[in-house]
């Protein structure tokens, strides 16, 4: 029997009942159809997996019963703060999913001089919740238990200081940059990455991340789209770190 995978925002005692969310609900009623009985799998992000059935089900909520919990282990041994300047319609939102999938730990959206999309404090916060929920249901999928953050919005230079010198940081560079290779190894723990807008970060830009810590990276002669470099650079951060 397929097993259904969803998250809930609260505490999860085991041989209670718990009454889901109106998304949860909603999900499980009008798009997987289930029937009392139907095996779920919750997860609240303090990275246990808690297994039980629906044992009440009515237009308006469902309730599960879980029975047991366990500590799997998912998560990559490289720890990734991913910085992403934000990228024009659902670009974001498949950068975030996938660099999710990928294994990476936080994520801070990002503004520069070449971001196309503007935001104001409204749709700032829409957004915010929106890509929250990109990351929630990636984690629903791929089977993590622990959930990324998402950061709030924040400009280059900001972002900057608070980086801990002990980071290894990384920067994509179209100039004369070394091989990914030459910066991390399995020993690696913790790996901030820095990917910019659909048109790139400028070379100012660039030189003031090297001069905050920042290696230039490269990924080989060809020219990459932004979600295409997040999700290439993570990929080969997690080969080189052991979790592929």
């Amino acid at each position: 029997m397929r097993i259904h995978r969803l998250y809930h925002p609260e505490p999860l005692p085991l041989n209670q009942p718990i009454t889901l969310t109106d998304e949860a609900h909603a999900h499980l009623t009008r798009v997987l159809r289930v029937k009392l009985g139907a095996l779920v799998e919750l997860f609240n992000g303090d990275s246990f997996a808690y297994h039980g059935e629906v044992n009440q089900l009515d237009k308006k909520t469902t309730q599960v019963i879980l029975r047991r919990k366990d500590a799997t282990q998912k998560e990559s041994p490289l720890r990734i703060h991913l910085g992403q300047v934000i990228s024009r319609g659902d670009k974001m939102d498949f950068t975030l999913q996938k660099a999710v999938e990928l294994g990476v730990s936080r994520i801070t959206p990002l503004t520069s001089e070449r971001c196309g999309v503007k935001l104001d404090t409204q749709r700032l916060q829409k957004k915010q919740e929106h890509w929250q929920k990109v990351v929630i249901s990636a984690c629903e999928q791929s089977g993590r238990n622990l959930v990324p953050s998402v950061n709030h919005l924040s400009t280059l230079s900001s972002w900057f200081e608070p980086i801990d010198a002990s980071v290894t940081k990384v920067v994509m560079d179209w100039r004369d940059a070394q091989r990914l290779s030459q910066v991390m190894d399995a020993q690696t723990q913790d790996l901030c990455i820095l990917v910019g807008p659909e048109g790139g970060l400028t070379a100012q830009e660039i030189d003031t991340a090297i001069q905050q810590g920042f290696q230039a990276v490269t990924l080989g002669p060809r020219i990459l789209r932004t979600e295409t470099a997040a999700l290439a650079l993570i990929s080969a951060a997690q080969l080189l770190a052991g979790d592929f």
